[in-house]
C-alpha cells in the first residue's frame, strides 16, 4: 500500500469490479484470442491495461474483484500477484456484461452483504486518475440514494464509435451527479455533431456505479432468469458445489450487455444517474487510436515493443509493432506493420478499423 493509498481515504462499502473480457479483434495479431489486449503492455509503459485499471482504483478501495475467461484467470493471477485469487471470477464462456457483473456482485453480497459496486473495463487508458477518482467518488454519494450511476465522459469531438448520454436536471441529493433522461445507440457522424452542438451529451464509457441489492433488484426485475441464475451460482462460489452449478446454470444465463439489460430500461423509468467525467478517456479500439496516445521517433516512426531498425521513405504517420528484421515502409503514409509469432498483418490507419474483419486462425 503507498502513502497515496491509506484507509483513511478508502470508500469504506465500495468494491471495484473490473470485467476483463473481448479480445480486441482490431489490434490483431498483437491481441489474440490467448493473448486480449488487457494482457498487453500496448503503451510501451511498464504495465499492462489491466494492472494500470487496478493500479488507478487502489487509492478508492482496497477491495477489487477481476472477472476475466477461464483460459486467461492464471494470466490475471500472474499480472496482478496482490490480488488474490479468491479475487477473480472465472466465466467459463462469454455471456456479455451483465452476466459478468450481476455475477460478481451476488457473490460481492453473498460474502459480505450489500456493498456499493463499482465496474470499470480492463482495457481502457485514463492518464489523468485524480479526477477519474474525483468522478467515482462523486458516483457512489449517488449510488447510496438507490440510483444507477454512470460516469459520461465529456466529448472532445463528435465521434460514431460511441454510444451518448443526455444528461437531465441535477440531483439535490448528489451534487455533481445529473438525472439520465436517454441513452443513444452508438450514431452517424451529423448526428453526433448535432448532439455535441445541442449539449449535454457525455460518451458513454460503461462505466457503472451501483449498489449491489439495487442491481440485482433491476435484474429480478427486468431480467428474472439471469438473476435467478447468479444468485443460485453465488451461493455456490465459495463451495465445492462451485464446478457443478457453473458448469449447470451458466450456459442458461441471458446474453445481454447491461447496457441494455438494466440501463436503458432504468433510466426510462427515471432510476439513471450521470457524473460528468471531465478527464482524458480512451477507448484503445484499434491500431490508429493507439498511435495517436503514443510519441512518434525522431525518423517519424511510431514504435510498439520494437527496437530493430526502421526506415521511412514518404511514409509519415507510420506505426511499427514488434518485429526482429529491419524494416522499410516506402511511399505508405500512415501506414501500420505489426509482427507477432503468429501473423503480420499490413494496413494502413484509415483502415484500422477494419482489421476485425480478417478471416485468419488466431
Amino acid at each position: 500500500m503507498t502513502a497515496e493509498a491509506t484507509p483513511n481515504d478508502f470508500v469504506h462499502d465500495l468494491v471495484a469490479v473490473v470485467p476483463a473480457g473481448g479480445v480486441g479483434s482490431r489490434l490483431w495479431p498483437l491481441s489474440q484470442p490467448t493473448r486480449p489486449k488487457f494482457l498487453i503492455d500496448l503503451l510501451d509503459s511498464g504495465a499492462t491495461l489491466i494492472q494500470d485499471t487496478v493500479a488507478r482504483l487502489a487509492p478508492l478501495t482496497a477491495d477489487v474483484v477481476v472477472v476475466t475467461g477461464a483460459r486467461h484467470a492464471d494470466a490475471v493471477a500472474e499480472q496482478l500477484p496482490d490480488l488474490g485469487r479468491d479475487a477473480i471470477i472465472a466465466e467459463p464462456s462469454p455471456r456479455d456484461s451483465m452476466a459478468a457483473i450481476a455475477l460478481a456482485a451476488a457473490v460481492i453480497e453473498a460474502r459480505h452483504g450489500e456493498r456499493i459496486l463499482a465496474s470499470f473495463a480492463a482495457d481502457h487508458v485514463i492518464p489523468e486518475a485524480e479526477p477519474f477518482r474525483a468522478a467515482v467518488r462523486t458516483a457512489v454519494v449517488a449510488a447510496r440514494t438507490g440510483k444507477v450511476v454512470t460516469i459520461g465522459i465529456t466529448p472532445d469531438a463528435p465521434s460514431s464509435a460511441f454510444g451518448y448520454i443526455k444528461a437531465g436536471q441535477g440531483l439535490a441529493e448528489a451534487p455533481g451527479a445529473f438525472a439520465v433522461e436517454a441513452f443513444t445507440e452508438k450514431p452517424d457522424e451529423g448526428a453526433a455533431a448535432a448532439m455535441l452542438a445541442e449539449g449535454g451529451y457525455s460518451w458513454n464509457a460503461g462505466m457503472f456505479v451501483v449498489s449491489t441489492s439495487v442491481l440485482l433488484a433491476h435484474l429480478s426485475r427486468l431480467q428474472p432468469t439471469l438473476a435467478t441464475g447468479v444468485r443460485e451460482i453465488a451461493a455456490a462460489w465459495d463451495s465445492p458445489e462451485r464446478d457443478d452449478v457453473l458448469a449447470r446454470v451458466w450456459p442458461t444465463l441471458t446474453k445481454i450487455a447491461i447496457d441494455h439489460a438494466i440501463a436503458e430500461p432504468v433510466a426510462a423509468e427515471g432510476g439513471v444517474a450521470m457524473v460528468p467525467g471531465d478527464f482524458p478517456w480512451h477507448d484503445v479500439g484499434d491500431f490508429d487510436s493507439l498511435a495517436s496516445l503514443l510519441t512518434a521517433g525522431d525518423d517519424g516512426a511510431i514504435r510498439i515493443g520494437r527496437t530493430s531498425p526502421v526506415s521511412l521513405v514518404d511514409a509519415d504517420g507510420a506505426v511499427v509493432v514488434g518485429g526482429t528484421k529491419p524494416l522499410a515502409v516506402v511511399g505508405i503514409a500512415d501506414a501500420v506493420v505489426v509482427e507477432t509469432d503468429e501473423a503480420i498483418l499490413v494496413t494502413r490507419r484509415p483502415a484500422a478499423q477494419r482489421v476485425k474483419d480478417v478471416a485468419l486462425p488466431g
